[in-house]
């Protein structure tokens, strides 16, 4: 058999952590190549109260996320990445743009929805076919094989994460290539489950990358919002 190539693609920082992380270490356990296409900085998130409060909606903040990212792609062992918008990731004959992150508000405690700060370069307000050219134009550069992104509703609502499922479905139709959905939950059905609990360590450093977001420890995970959740060290694909 040979490998493949799984490009999964995000919307923002930590995003490849919290739902592919598992994902990433398994491909790349059973000899898969996994790349990473991250959508925006992730402009608008929250950030933990104390240290970082000062840098929230500063261009700083989307510095540091970019540092967390890297770290965080460091640990999982994967070392093709690219901002959508930029260098290969950028549809032929188009300047280069930067998408932004197009904010949330909380509809329930773990529930998002579209917020009210989508300004004129964020990644919703972007037409989805330029969204899924860009995404299309990287997964060319790469080689990749199979296309993986959020399930239809964003995982938990967040219109950027919605936004990519339909601009990674779009791309991966455009190219003839297998459009596979994350699945955290084994009970909605899956094509292969992927389990990382012997790259523990792995997954952890690319969690702790994530000072801004959230805190760990042990098994336990507090995000910005505090809301609790678990280290996630398996997960499924399900062809879509």
């Amino acid at each position: 058999m040979t490998s493949r190539t799984y490009l999964l693609c995000h919307a923002h920082p930590d995003d490849e952590t919290l739902s592919t992380g598992a994902i990433a270490l398994g491909l790349r356990a059973r000899g898969d190549d996994v790349a990473v296409l991250t959508a925006t900085r992730g402009e608008q998130g929250e950030v933990r109260p104390g240290r970082y409060a000062a840098v929230q909606g500063t261009p700083e903040l989307a510095a540091i996320r970019d540092g967390e990212l890297v770290a965080a792609l460091d640990a999982l062992g994967v070392t093709t990445h690219a901002y959508l918008g930029e260098g290969a990731a950028r549809a032929a004959g188009l300047r280069p743009r930067r998408y932004t992150d197009s904010g949330m508000l909380w509809v329930t405690p773990t529930q998002a929805g579209p917020g009210d700060d989508a300004g004129p370069d964020s990644l919703t307000v972007a037409d989805e076919t330029e969204v899924a050219a860009d995404l299309a134009a990287y997964a060319v550069a790469i080689g990749a094989t199979d296309l993986v992104s959020y399930s239809d509703d964003g995982g938990y609502g967040h219109p950027d994460h919605i936004r990519m499922h339909h601009a990674t479905r779009s791309a991966a139709r455009a190219l003839g290539l297998p459009f596979h959905v994350i699945v955290t939950d084994p009970d909605e059905g899956y094509d292969e489950w992927l389990d990382a609990s012997g790259d523990r360590e792995a997954l952890e450093r690319a969690y702790d990358a994530y000072a801004t977001q959230f805190s760990r420890d042990g098994d336990d995970v507090t995000h910005v919002g505090g809301q609790s959740d678990r280290v996630v060290t398996a997960a499924g694909l399900r062809r879509a």
